[in-house]
């Protein structure tokens, strides 16, 4: 794992380009702070930071094939890269390294820009090919890797995060009101646009290649859960969960690769349990194994943990989390996730990552991809509750099945048949909306828009906030089943622009850590959007097939539990959490005037509000609203205010201040 950078220009030479290399290359060292490397030709500029993980000693970036002519900087792993590398010699490859950054540099000699189709890892990366000329730019298939560039002039920037641009003063640093706009309704911002003007994000799945000036985007892998998805011919349950468990137990296998331990998180749900059961029986018998508890017991799921870590043995280590430390550490969070939040999630993650740090550790598996892909989400039962209420709009008993739904989470309106009947009934009827399972989610979003100040709100005008994302969906969406629709829209918005960017490689290699997910393997996501829809959602029972394959690995009190979505205590942690003066500051009304993002009367009349009412009363609109307001001005004020352009360098944890 690594943070990668560069520079291109087609029409100058970039040989005086050291010095801002050199800056984005140091903003980027909390990705790789083990070594730093450096390559300059003519018309590219590459720079690596590293975090060494496989061939500790051989490995170093920029790393180049045999006469020199193709450099790649990569940040991620491939996991099949000894299979791949044993291919390539016998072809008469030489390796001078044992990683596998190099495996792709042959890869890339034998194939072009299609080797991409051969590698299962998470990546982003970028090559040189120096006889053509050509600069390529790649991202893998989910997006658990980053990357950002910009145009400057006839100058392209490229890095795995923004920071880095930002290092080259040219780059404006500028909020986007759209990419705010959309962040608030589907929780992501739609690729390539980002939080910031004139800053784009390479799309999962997607390659560019770059040569005299001209661009060339394409795609080259794309999800399909319809009829066209390859679906196979029909087995039994057994079968399907035989092959299912055979390509959760290989992806393991495969993300066991390294030459350092490798300790997973351990949640107490089903997900993260049966990774580490599956490790300890059949792959490493001292698994180390960390999680995050909370002092509110609404949102601990300790007693979970601690039951499976006893159950498994593993050697496991706990950061026990309260409202002042998520509000302590959220400039950080902030600071490393490059955008505004909707919710605290993430900060909780960050102090656990700085845990397995702090304990020696660089990679942990991690459970992320299960609920998306095996529809494990209440958004998707919740879907189906409202496809059949739609029948009978008038019906009083099936609005019912919505409160047995959601009542065990923290802050679920009290009045609840009350609320579904106003909130919920508003879309009930639409159901041959393209997006009907999330038409409720982005409509608290929209409601939070309200809160932007008048110049913003005329800034985005009257254009649909979701048409982006609305023009990038297959041609065939339409045509498949609405579980299929509702997984994939989830992937899309939640899984890659959120929990794999803000909560996951964000909070991750702001520690110096990597996470790997066994449950997004390609093989394994292809395979499930292939299952019939009543194994990923039989009637109301969500992960269905996991769950039955899981069964003789995990106690039955795990397995058999209500599903707990992980989440963080959110407005109080703000406003409840003793005297944390940058909040002061922040929501002040010089402050909201001066940056003019946010309607200061409403904002007063929010914070007021969230102040009165104890931390469980608040509502999960407000507590949204409060979290992206405050993440926004701190936004604003890290690199916008206050951008640290000068030496690429910035305050430690705990020293943030506002000037």
């Amino acid at each position: 794992m690594c943070g990668i950078c560069g520079i291109y220009n087609s029409k100058q030479s970039t040989a005086g380009s050291m010095k801002r290399l050199d800056s984005m290359v140091r903003l980027l060292r909390h990705r790789g702070p083990d070594e730093a490397g450096s390559y300059f030709d003519t018309r590219i500029a590459l720079g690596h930071a590293r975090l060494s993980i496989i061939d500790l000693a051989g490995g170093k970036q920029p790393l180049h094939n045999e006469d020199k002519s193709v450099w790649i900087i990569f940040n991620g792993e491939i996991f099949n890269y000894l299979e791949l590398k044993a291919d390539l010699k016998k072809r008469g490859h030489i390796f001078t390294t044992a990683s596998d950054t190099e495996v792709m540099v042959h890869l890339y000699e034998e194939k072009g820009p299609d080797f991409l189709n051969d590698i299962n890892g998470q990546f982003s990366l970028a090559i040189w090919d120096r006889n053509k000329q050509r600069l390529l730019l790649a991202r893998d298939r989910v997006g658990i890797r980053p990357l950002f560039f910009t145009w400057v002039n006839q100058t392209l920037l490229f890095a795995s995060e923004v920071k880095a641009l930002f290092a080259d003063p040219r780059v404006r640093r500028q909020l986007d009101p759209v990419g705010l706009s959309q962040l608030c309704m589907t929780w992501a911002t739609c690729p390539p646009r980002t939080m910031f003007k004139d800053i784009s994000e390479l799309p999962p799945g997607h390659v560019m290649l770059v040569k005299d000036g001209r661009v060339a985007l394409r795609q080259y892998w794309q999800l399909k859960f319809g009829p066209d998805a390859g679906v196979p011919t029909a087995l039994s349950e057994e079968a399907y969960g035989e092959q299912l468990f055979e390509l959760l137990k290989d992806a393991i296998r495969l993300r066991l690769r390294a030459d350092v331990p490798v300790a997973a998180y351990l949640s107490g749900g089903i997900d993260s349990s049966l990774i580490c059961a599956l490790v300890k029986k059949f792959f490493d018998n001292r698994l180390q194994t960390f999680s995050v508890s909370f002092a509110d017991h609404a949102f601990d799921e300790g007693p979970f943990q601690s039951r499976m870590a006893d159950f498994l043995g593993t050697e496991h280590k706990s950061v026990r989390c309260g409202y002042a430390d998520i509000g302590r550490i959220m400039p950080n969070v902030v600071w490393y996730a490059e955008k505004p939040l909707i919710r605290t999630a993430p900060a909780p993650l960050f102090l656990l990552a700085r845990l397995v740090r702090q304990n020696h550790i660089k990679v942990v598996l991690t459970g992320e991809g299960a609920d998306e892909i095996l529809a494990g989400y209440d958004l998707f039962r919740e879907m189906k509750i409202r496809r059949f209420w739609a029948r009978f709009p008038d019906s009083r008993l099936r609005p019912l099945l919505m409160r047995k739904l959601y009542s065990s989470i923290p802050n679920w309106p009290r009045e609840t048949v009350g609320f579904l009947a106003g909130f919920y009934r508003r879309h009930l009827s639409v159901t041959g909306d393209p997006c009907y399972s999330h038409l409720p989610r982005w409509d608290m979003g929209a409601r939070i828009l309200s809160l932007l100040s008048a110049r913003l709100q005329n800034e985005l005008g009257k254009a649909g906030r979701n048409d982006e994302f609305l023009r990038g969906l297959p041609s065939d969406f339409n045509s498949w089943d609405s579980l299929g629709k509702a997984q994939f829209i989830e992937m899309q918005t939640l899984l890659s622009g959120n929990l794999l960017s803000s909560q996951g490689d964000r909070m991750m290699m702001g520690n110096s850590v990597e996470g790997r997910f066994p449950f997004l393997d390609y093989r394994l996501i292809e395979f499930c959007a292939r299952l019939p829809a009543q194994l990923r959602l039989k009637v109301l029972r969500e992960k269905y097939l996991l769950k039955k394959i899981a069964r003789p690995y995990l106690p039955g009190k795990i397995t058999g539990r209500v599903k707990q979505a992980y989440r963080a205590p959110e407005a109080a942690s703000f406003l409840h959490a003793g005297k944390l003066e940058y909040v002061r500051e922040l929501l002040s009304d010089s402050r909201v005037r001066r940056t003019d993002y946010f309607d200061p009367a409403a904002v007063a009349a929010l914070v007021s509000k969230c102040s009165r009412m104890d931390a469980a009363s608040i509502s999960a609109r407000d507590n949204m609203a409060l979290v992206l307001v405050v993440t926004t001005l701190l936004l604003d004020q890290l690199f916008i205010r206050d951008f640290p352009v000068d030496n690429g360098t910035r305050k430690k944890d705990n020293a943030f201040s506002l000037r």
